[in-house]
Order: structure tokens, then C-alpha cells, then sequence
């Protein structure tokens, strides 16, 4: 855990190359960079989805949008939710990565239904790798089918590494997240470094 600071685009992308990553004090909103013994991740070769998630899926009951609300979901996924009545996601969070997000560099996969967000995730994306930030719902399995459309994007886009960061409750259990040493982690992250991928389509044609 390092000390205080501004929070900055380039701040940020040292940060996740080191893999340190920003949460802010619940209480007092300060942000500070962090580390795990134990990193979790997403195996994105042998993401599991569950049975009934894949009906829903099959379903289309939402319309799938990529980076059109970047800083709604980033609200969404700081708003009050029952069992979390104060988030990591400060005002300064949501600054610096809509920030990132306007440089190309963080983006958001999307649910909505009749023109109305329900649900999405958001991230970070520097060469390969892929850190998962944060996701929220309004309506069920919303924020499990943007996952899904994420993981399912992230593959055809040639990422290596998706960082979940730590294994927090059961969610990420029932799409086959792996906890690994930091050691290993960080060499995982050297190698997904070296690959040049681009989460949008028009990057990698340009």
C-alpha cells in the first residue's frame, strides 16, 4: 500500500504494470494502491459459464453495448446496493477512469433493456491484460451476461490476462476464477505486457 496521491492517467497506468491497483477508503475517500499475496483471476481459456447463465444468454432478453455509458456503469457499480452501503468507488475513482476511458484505455460492457441501462462492467486495458474493475446489476444475471460478452470479447481480441484482483465472495467462483501466488501473478502480467491487443475492433485496423 503506497502512500496518497492525485489520482492521473499516467499514475494509473504505472500502477496496473506494477500490478498495484487504486481503491479509495470507504470512509474518508482517500485513494491508495494496493497488493495481494494471493491474486485472483479469470482463466480466459477455460472461463466457465454456468447452464442456466447460458440460457439466459440465448435469451437476448438484453441488448449488449460496448463503451456508450462508461461513467453510468461506474456510477452503477458505486451506488448503494443491499449488503453494500459504502463502495471503494470515490468521486476522484470515477474522474480518473472516465479520464482513462476518454485516452482508450478503459472501457465498459453494457446491458440494457428498452434504452435503459441494467446492468454492466468496467475495466481497465493495457496491451494484454485485462483488469476487471468493478460490475453492478438492476435487473438478475445483468451483471453476469456483461461479464460474459466481456470475457468472450477480451478472447477474440488476443488478451492473455484478466485480473480479478482478489477473490471476493461467490461470484467469480462459478465462472472458474483462480487464486495464484503474487510471484506468479506478476508473471503472468510481464508476458500479457508484451502482447499488442486492441479492445476495440477499429485500434486493431488502424
Amino acid at each position: 500500500m503506497g502512500p496518497p496521491m492525485r489520482l492521473n492517467p499516467q499514475l494509473l497506468i504505472q500502477a496496473y504494470c506494477q500490478g498495484l491497483f487504486p481503491m479509495a477508503d470507504e470512509e474518508e475517500g482517500q485513494v491508495e494502491f494496493y497488493d495481494c499475496d494471493l491474486r485472483a483471476i479469470l482463466d480466459l481459456e477455460h472461463f466457465h459459464v454456468p447452464r442456466r447463465l447460458a440460457r439466459t444468454i440465448r435469451s437476448q432478453k438484453f441488448e449488449i453495448r460496448m463503451n456508450s455509458a462508461f461513467q453510468q456503469v461506474m456510477e452503477g457499480c458505486a451506488a448503494p446496493a443491499p449488503g453494500r452501503e459504502s463502495t471503494w468507488i470515490s468521486a476522484e475513482i470515477i474522474e480518473a477512469f472516465t479520464n482513462l476511458h476518454r485516452l482508450g484505455l478503459a472501457h465498459s460492457v453494457e446491458c440494457w433493456q428498452e434504452d435503459r441501462l441494467v446492468g454492466g462492467v468496467y475495466g481497465v486495458a493495457i496491451r494484454g491484460l485485462f483488469a476487471g474493475e468493478s460490475l453492478f446489476h438492476l435487473e438478475r444475471d445483468a451483471s453476469k451476461v456483461a461479464l460474459v460478452h466481456l470475457v468472450q470479447h477480451l478472447r477474440r481480441q488476443g488478451y492473455r490476462l484478466f485480473d480479478s484482483q482478489y477473490l471476493g465472495g461467490d461470484f467469480l467462483r462459478q465462472f472458474g476464477v483462480l487464486e495464484i501466488p503474487r510471484e506468479a501473478y506478476l508473471q503472468r502480467l510481464s508476458e500479457a505486457l508484451q502482447i499488442e491487443a486492441h479492445f476495440n475492433h477499429e485500434q486493431a485496423a488502424s
